[in-house]
């Protein structure tokens, strides 16, 4: 199975330093890029960086870590992805999620009271019918739409991960997705996740490719502050923030060989803080690209 590591940045990344440090990930060899979700952060909007990246390099890969889908038009979505994935085919790795992890975002992806999950699953099946060559009409109980199949027509299908942790995230990604992008999960709780995404994935009948479980980690180079475990305490505090956060790099070494011995083997990294982010690059490209086989 692939090992790849793949870079994501911080939430206050400053625009003006991104045209560079793409440039750098190519350069280095780095195999992908990650884009994340935060509409009141500095970071940049995932399809406009995708975009972006994808029109300064040429083996680069680009993802999103994770996007919102419900709330979302799917054929919109689906039009996006096509054209993204037409200009730079087999390098644009999408990932959906059920809602925003910060609260204050949560109200700009609105979706009937109480129906958020429901949502995802058909804007998840209405996504693919869009992306495929199918001109059915869709008729569902949150969208009806005749012939839905958008252009351009890839000549192959796009893979959709998704995110999540809870065991409703695992039984749709084992019904409906093709991998899985954990995030603040231990390993022993990844291993776990993929053994229950199997067992949906099997119970309906499909099977997800071995090589498709991956996790976000997080590393600091200034140790672990009150500030960071604070924050991490917030999302999991019933595990110990070390065991979420790599503290430095033999920590995160350490980690990724749990992760892997459990299963996963996609990683996408990110600096728990906003330091130069040229000097993170080469740092990462130094530690992880000779693990990749």
């Amino acid at each position: 199975m692939k090992v790849r590591f793949g870079v994501s940045l911080g939430a206050d990344t400053p625009a003006e330093e991104l045209p560079g440090f793409i440039d750098r990930l190519e350069h280095l060899g780095i195999d992908s890029l990650w884009f994340s979700e935060l509409v009141y952060a500095e970071a940049i909007d995932p399809v406009v960086g995708m975009a972006f990246a994808l029109s300064r390099t040429r083996k680069l890969k680009v993802g999103t870590s994770v996007a919102v889908l419900p709330g979302r038009h799917p054929v919109l979505v689906a039009k996006q992805l096509a054209s993204l994935a037409a200009l730079a085919p087999k390098r644009v790795l999408p990932v959906f999620g059920l809602r925003s992890a910060l609260p204050a975002e949560r109200e700009l992806f609105p979706v009937p009271e109480g129906r958020r999950a429901e949502v995802f699953d058909e804007s998840l099946r209405l996504l693919r019918a869009s992306l495929s060559a199918d001109d059915a009409d869709f008729a569902g109980r949150f969208f009806t739409v005749g012939a839905p199949a958008v252009a351009p027509r890839l000549e192959r299908p796009l893979d959709i991960w998704l995110g999540g942790s809870a065991p409703a995230a695992f039984s749709r990604i084992g019904r409906l997705a093709d991998g899985w992008l954990g995030s603040f999960l231990t390993p022993a709780e990844a291993g776990r996740g993929r053994e229950a995404i199997e067992r949906a994935a099997a119970e309906a009948g499909r099977a997800i490719e071995p090589d498709h479980y991956g996790i976000n980690l997080a590393v600091s180079e200034r140790g672990l502050p009150d500030s960071l475990v604070a924050a991490v305490r917030s999302r999991r505090p019933d595990v110990d923030p070390a065991e979420l956060v790599a503290d430095g790099w033999e920590s995160l070494h350490r980690l990724l060989d749990e992760y892997i011995a459990v299963g996963l083997t996609k990683f996408v990294i990110r600096p728990a803080f906003g330091d130069d982010i040229g000097a993170f690059a080469d740092r990462f490209a130094a530690e992880l690209l000779p693990r990749e086989n």
